[in-house]
């Protein structure tokens, strides 16, 4: 195990006039809470970016991107986040691992220098790469709290076998890394941390399971053609931020919400944020239940069934989306109101309020209008979605070069 202690250097005042100061959740349990921070805060979060010279309207992006020193910086990343996952830290606050070795062998006692290694440990950890690699677990990789993925500065592919697991964990963020081809794996023990390891039963498929996590953010990574979901987000999960991927070729692509009968998830709050959207994805951009969900600024330029769809009375705010309808005349709604009738989804709290709605494209909305009845689904205030090009122009994991700005 190569260990580097790298302490978070301070920026110039610039870096910090430039950190998003978007209103996000800093709770898992009441939604409530929520409310008096984005009353207070959310007409004010707008800033002026042309000061900026490498601004791109993206405040995530503009947030770390700009500086050519990056790579010496790189916990600061952890203050960027915005939405609902906003406090995610990840690995801000402790020492830097480097995975050295790709290789996945074992997953009771994993190697020192893999990455399920680093994964496990009990202290914070801020992972990153020392080169190129793609790594083919045998196992779900089981994320312990206070951990980071970092995968900039290299191509890492996370595919050809298990992928990505946060489960009753919290403080965790994923970025800059490449999830695709997951398989089903499971019934086998598992290591979770360096003191427990236990039976794992099958696993579904998912390139990110969040299974009663909390703060937890996945940036900038892209992802396509996993067994089940590319990001699922279910069991009590909560303060979820899921921005500026890249999702293409899959069917069913995000589900928020176990099942209609899982009312825990009354209080999930996800921000879906910057994502584009594209070619080869079929239905659930998200599929929603319970919770409350905000989906701002994102790209959506395939889909084959739906784009945005739920059951048991969600609340759904879509604000400056830009919709690109299929050619086929039988699937330009945006919507899908499941497993219910009318009678009942009308009563749903659904909004569109600023999307681009193209080649056909509609969005029938559903409740009250009212601002009061999406304060627990608003997490930022949303570009306009004549800008969602450029703030999605590079979603997905991107190319870092250390010394220039990524």
């Amino acid at each position: 195990m190569t260990l580097l202690h790298l302490s978070p250097s301070l920026f110039s005042c610039l870096f910090l006039v430039l950190a998003p100061i978007f209103v996000a959740s800093s709770h898992v349990s009441d939604p409530e809470l929520v409310v008096q921070e984005v009353n207070q805060q959310i007409n004010a979060s707008r800033r002026n970016l042309g000061v900026l010279s490498c601004g791109t309207g993206n405040p995530i992006d503009d947030c770390w991107r700009c500086d050519p020193k990056w790579e010496k910086n790189r916990q600061r990343l952890a203050d960027c986040a915005i939405g609902f996952g906003k406090h995610a830290t990840g690995g801000r606050d402790g020492k830097i691992y480097v995975v050295t070795d790709p290789s996945d062998k074992d997953a009771v006692n994993p190697k020192p220098g893999t990455l399920r290694h680093a994964v496990i440990q009990e202290e914070p950890l801020w992972i990153i790469f020392a080169r190129d690699m793609v790594i083919k677990l045998k196992e779900e990789l089981i994320m312990n709290s206070f951990k980071t993925i970092d995968g900039r500065g290299a191509s890492v592919h996370i595919a050809g076998g298990a992928c990505i697991t946060v489960q009753y964990v919290t403080n965790v963020i994923i970025h800059g890394i490449s999830i695709h081809d997951c398989k089903k794996r499971g019934n086998a023990y598992v290591r979770d941390s360096p003191s427990h390891y236990g039976w794992r039963t099958a696993s579904d498929g998912d390139a990110v399971s969040i299974f009663g996590g909390s703060h937890v953010w996945v940036d900038h990574c892209t992802l396509s053609n996993c067994a089940d979901g590319l990001v699922d987000v279910i069991h009590g999960s909560t303060a979820v931020t899921i921005s500026n991927n890249y999702l293409t070729h899959h069917n069913k692509v995000m589900l928020l919400g176990h099942s209609d009968s899982y009312t825990r998830d009354k209080n999930m709050q996800v921000t879906i944020a910057f994502n584009h959207f594209g070619e080869g994805l079929v239905q659930r951009m998200p599929r929603c239940r319970h919770g409350y969900f905000h989906v701002v600024n994102n790209d959506y330029t395939h889909w084959k069934m739906y784009a945005i769809g739920g059951s048991a009375a969600p609340t759904i705010n879509s604000q400056g989306n830009r919709f690109l309808a299929p050619n086929d005349k039988v699937f330009k709604e945006v919507t899908k109101y499941e497993d219910a009738p009318q009678s009942k989804w009308k009563k749903w709290n659904w909004r569109s309020e600023g999307d681009l709605f193209l080649n056909g494209a509609f969005f029938t909305p559903s409740g009250g209008r009212a601002s009061s009845s999406y304060a627990k689904a608003s997490s930022l205030s949303a570009r306009p979605s004549s800008l969602v090009a450029s703030v999605t122009g590079n979603a997905g994991a991107l190319s870092c070069k250390k010394g220039s700005r990524c």
